[in-house]
């Protein structure tokens, strides 16, 4: 495994700042709530990851992506949940536009749980883990299930600093529009629209094979 590692970094990194459904749904989740929510978010897509990384090395995500009835429960689950957290953020902006003042944020807390959720019911990550890193294990050094652990590590750390690092800067330009109300609640409906349309991607997701 060490003489092909860094060519796993380079691929891996690569892979990480790319963007894909993890980079747009941290942007729309730090949009909706403001940086330390997209904080809280990528840790929480991280975590997320790691559970599919762990599974993968016990052979789960394998079973889930053989089994055309459990990969479409994970992906309609994954998929209503998006759509229902995207809803949630446009009809919140809406309602305090009409009131005149803003509710409580979401919070660091329940934004590291959703972006758990968001992540862990997502097949498309399992299939990603499974078809990506196994390129990379040694199976002549024995501890194939260790390997695929590190490398599976090493993928969602680069990942979630890719997403920490599109938290900050989507937080950036949040706080640039905090004197304009108007465009704040627009990139609120903004984000949540974002998110169902992420849901209606991972609705329409195939299994792989």
């Amino acid at each position: 495994m060490t003489e092909t590692l860094p060519l796993f970094l380079a691929a891996a990194l690569l892979l990480a700042v790319t963007p894909g459904p993890g980079l747009f749904y941290v942007a729309a989740r730090t949009l909706a709530g403001g940086r330390a929510e997209g904080i809280a978010s990528s840790l929480g897509t991280g975590l997320g990851g790691m559970a599919h990384v762990l599974a993968g090395s016990l052979g789960v995500s394998a079973l889930v992506l053989a089994s055309a009835e459990l990969f479409n429960a994970l992906k309609w689950a994954g998929a209503l949940y998006l759509a229902w957290l995207g809803w949630r953020a446009i009809r919140t902006a809406r309602a305090e536009a009409l009131a005149g003042a803003a509710k409580p944020p979401l919070g660091p807390r329940k934004a590291f749980r959703e972006g758990v959720v968001v992540e862990a019911l997502n097949p498309k990550t399992a299939a990603f883990f499974l078809a990506f890193v196994p390129q990379f294990v040694d199976p002549a050094a024995g501890h194939a299930g260790l390997q695929f652990v590190a490398l599976g590590t090493v993928s969602v750390l680069l990942n979630t600093l890719a997403d920490m690092a599109v938290a900050l800067a989507a937080g950036r330009l949040r706080q640039g529009a905090a004197a304009r109300p108007t465009l704040v609640r627009r990139l609120r409906e903004a984000s949540g629209g974002a998110m169902i349309a992420l849901g209606l991607g991972l609705a329409v997701a195939k299994r792989p094979g």
